[in-house]
């Protein structure tokens, strides 16, 4: 059983990928689809806790850095 902080980190950052897809969906923009996807996907290959949020928090500043 995964401890509680994989659990809000892969529930935190799946929301964000879900709002990130869905925004660059609407708006036709490959960035955010694709951040947003890996978001979606990453917190299911990533067990450990300090790389799972390294990772989420990497995207989510390219997020940041590619907004249109």
């Amino acid at each position: 059983m995964p401890s509680p902080a994989v659990l809000f980190a892969g529930l935190i950052f799946g929301v964000i990928g879900i709002a990130a897809f869905t925004y660059g969906r609407k708006n036709a923009l490959w960035r955010p689809m694709g951040v947003g996807l890996a978001l979606i996907a990453f917190p299911y290959f990533v067990s450990e806790t300090w790389l799972l949020y390294a990772i989420g928090l990497a995207l989510c500043g390219a997020l940041y850095i590619w907004r249109d």
